[in-house]
């Protein structure tokens, strides 16, 4: 259709490379399909997978534009045909997509948006989705939190940590535990967001100082983003009946030496994996409900809070996946267009 408008978006210089090769490109404006609504971004979150699939080491769901990012906010500019969402044209929304966030305009199912709250920014409300909900899946639906259980979050000042901290919390956790690089970080998830302690990895046996933190009992939830260096020690750090949930594999995907899994049968331990792009729009959809129900009005009253670390111009992308990729930061890297 000759009369489609275009639309500036983020590209890859032949299609996978490193930061240096983001650039601004222009490209033809997607429209709505049924039960989709159009649009028009004000910002948009970064995430790690952002970084490994600019770099071609990502299965990108087939459903998704080659336009990276998955989570962003904005205003409804169009709606497709058949919308039964409570949604209409100039609507503040923010949400979670298959793909395409890095962008001008982008077409999504409006069954995962969300109204935005006036208390939010467009800046915070787009560092919501991705985050939130994945901490929302990873603690209720893998890790079966119940109200009065302890969980340990790996990587504590990682934005998908700082969301998971203060929904345990909120969630009525009896502990919650964290590792993380750097005293400073460790600070951080302890006094800002409410951790009960912290052990650095690098200068600690962070699994023998969690036992000696539980009196030996363990933890009932784990999520693990660090994979095969952790392995080991998340069987030794768990509680009986302890679930371990995996969401990334940043260590790497193959453990050194034997591995002792008698855990698995002497505390019962459950190990399970998941992934949130992979997933359909009905599960997605689910998860947005919950987050909805466990966690925007806290976001309205201040209960919740979104740390945005740094905000970048859609033109400075380059920088933004730098900083990323440096990982120094405590909580989300935002553009704004």
């Amino acid at each position: 259709m000759s009369s489609q408008k275009t639309m500036r978006a983020i590209a890859v210089k032949n299609g996978a490379g490193p930061a240096e090769a983001l650039y601004v490109d222009t490209i033809p404006r997607p429209l709505p399909g049924p039960r989709q609504a159009l649009v028009k971004v004000k910002a948009f979150g970064l995430n790690r997978m952002d970084l490994l699939q600019r770099m071609g080491q990502y299965p990108v769901p087939p459903q998704a534009p080659q336009t990276l990012g998955v989570e962003f906010s904005g205003t409804i500019s169009e709606l497709g045909e058949r919308n039964t969402d409570d949604f209409k044209i100039g609507d503040e929304v923010f949400g979670l997509a298959y793909g395409g966030a890095y962008a001008e305009y982008i077409a999504v199912s409006s069954g995962m948006l969300i109204h935005k709250p006036a208390e939010l920014s467009f800046e915070e409300a787009a560092g919501i989705p991705e985050t939130w909900i994945t901490a929302t899946q990873a603690l209720y639906l893998v890790g079966a939190f119940q109200p009065g259980e302890s969980v340990l979050w790996h990587a504590g000042a990682s934005s998908v940590s700082i969301s998971g901290i203060q929904l345990a919390k909120a969630a009525g956790a009896s502990a919650i535990y964290v590792t993380a690089g750097s005293e400073e970080k460790i600070n951080f998830c302890v006094q800002k967001l409410g951790a009960t302690a912290g052990f650095n990895y690098r200068t600690q046996n962070w699994a023998d100082e969690l036992l000696k933190a539980t009196n030996g009992k363990g933890v009932d939830v784990i999520v693990d983003y660090i994979g095969a260096p952790y392995f080991q020690d998340n069987l030794k750090a768990a509680a009986l009946d302890g679930r371990i949930v995996n969401l990334a594999f940043m260590g790497g995907v193959k453990t050194e030496g034997p591995v002792d899994i008698s855990p698995f049968l002497r505390k019962r331990v459950r190990v399970e994996g998941s992934t949130l792009r992979s997933r359909d729009e009905g599960y997605q959809r689910k998860l947005r409900d919950m987050l909805v129900e466990n966690a925007l009005a806290k976001f309205r009253d201040g209960t919740f809070k979104v740390f945005v670390e740094k905000v970048f111009a859609f033109e400075d992308v380059v920088e933004a996946h730098k900083l990323m990729e440096s990982n120094q930061t405590k909580g989300k890297i935002i553009c704004t267009i």
